[in-house]
């Protein structure tokens, strides 16, 4: 008789866990809270769905117990996925920077298609379904799995469950924080520019120590920045804030300048045209909200026509290095992913059972791993799922 198996989320890691499950012949019923699988699945890359990437190393991935991930990276990364993708008509786009999409460029072909191949192989869905006590569950199945994910995305049904019922049986969590997110600012002039957005580069300050620099786009809002840029420091900014650390960024607006070569090119632009004022010789460089911006946080009137060589550095040095001080994140609801999460040491890291609890398997987001932005966090989850869908059926 066949080993039944649940699987708690019909989210990436979910879908796919109960695919591989599925495939070796196992008995697969998949609870799922919402009205649909895959919600955050739809959502992701705006709508596109960047699925994975061509580029994984165990680097791209933060987690307390660093090497966590490696090994199911390895044995599942971008080849074996693309392989496994490409054998049920999910082909790939794979970018000039290895990020990959599917070919259809809309994530509603992944939801489908996994969706779909899980009900032709008898994956038995029971949507509107929220688990609240995993210890029955575990008396009712042979293995249960936590695909439940993470708090991130609170309106799509992120949440702490995953994290109680690792409790339930003993294991401890690290303390999440919200990953791949917007920051708030303590500023009297980001929100004036809400809606200005500009390719910059960013370096993010610890405790005044410089932590990391990205470059990408910064789009500013009304209670401070979003932008890819801005989600690619998002991790190391959030981790340091939930660690009650100073955090600041500084903004370049213009890296292609030195500060030299952008005075002088504002002293240029003023010689040639002296009718010109403060403002207008700014938004030929940076858009037009961002111009007041810069002014305003220089106690500069925007109408001014006098500009010298001191004033003129004095400008430059603030559009390559416009420090903010960091507050907050824009929190859970809005965050891509979560970081923290269940302690990886309590976890085998080959087939992501508990060392806790025998056949109780943590697939996922759940899990005290998070990747950085451009695949790296379905590629845990495709990796994770096919690691403990293989542990399973093996037994």
């Amino acid at each position: 008789m066949a080993k039944s198996v649940a699987i708690i989320g019909g989210g990436a890691s979910g879908l796919v866990c109960a695919v591989f499950c599925a495939k070796a012949g196992l008995h697969v019923t998949l609870y799922e809270q919402n009205t649909k699988p895959a919600k955050k699945i739809l959502v992701s890359g705006n709508g596109r769905c960047n699925i994975t990437n061509k580029n994984l190393h165990v680097n791209d991935f933060f987690s307390q117990n660093p090497n966590f991930a490696e090994y199911a990276i390895k044995n599942f990364g971008f080849k074996e996925f693309e392989k496994f993708a490409a054998s049920i008509g999910l082909l790939l786009h794979v970018t000039d920077d290895g990020r990959a999409y599917p070919l259809s460029n809309e994530a509603k072909s992944v939801a489908k298609i996994f969706i779909e191949y899980a009900l032709s192989l008898g994956v038995v869905f029971h949507t509107e379904h929220k688990i609240t006590d995993i210890k029955k569950l575990t008396k009712n199945y042979d293995s249960v799995v936590v695909a439940s994910g993470s708090r991130a995305a609170s309106h799509l049904g992120g949440n702490a469950d995953a994290e109680e019922f690792a409790k339930a049986f003993g294991h401890t969590v690290i303390e999440a924080y919200p990953s791949l997110v917007q920051l708030h600012l303590n500023s009297k002039t980001a929100h004036k520019m809400s809606g200005a957005k500009i390719n910059a580069e960013v370096t993010l300050f610890v405790n005044q120590q410089k932590e990391l620099t990205c470059n990408g786009d910064v789009l500013f809002t009304n209670y401070g920045v979003s932008g890819f840029a801005i989600l690619d420091i998002s991790q190391h900014a959030s981790q340091a804030l939930l660690e009650y650390g100073a955090v600041d960024i500084s903004i370049n607006l213009l890296p292609e300048f030195t500060a030299q070569k952008l005075s002088a090119h504002l002293l240029h632009v003023k010689k040639n045209m002296p009718a010109f004022t403060l403002l207008d010789v700014l938004v030929g460089l940076v858009p037009l909200k961002i111009a007041n911006g810069i002014l305003q946080d220089l106690h500069l009137n925007p109408e001014s026509k006098n500009i010298d060589t001191k004033l003129s550095k004095k400008i430059a040095n603030l559009m390559l290095n416009w420090r903010f001080e960091v507050t907050d994140t824009h929190g859970f609801r809005h965050a891509e992913v979560s970081g923290g999460g269940i302690n990886t040491l309590e976890i085998d890291n080959k087939t992501f059972e508990s060392k806790k609890q025998k056949n109780l398997y943590f697939i996922g987001e759940c899990l005290d791993v998070v990747g950085k932005r451009g695949g790296y966090n379905f590629a845990f989850a495709w990796a994770s799922a096919y690691a403990a869908a293989n542990a399973i059926s093996a037994d």
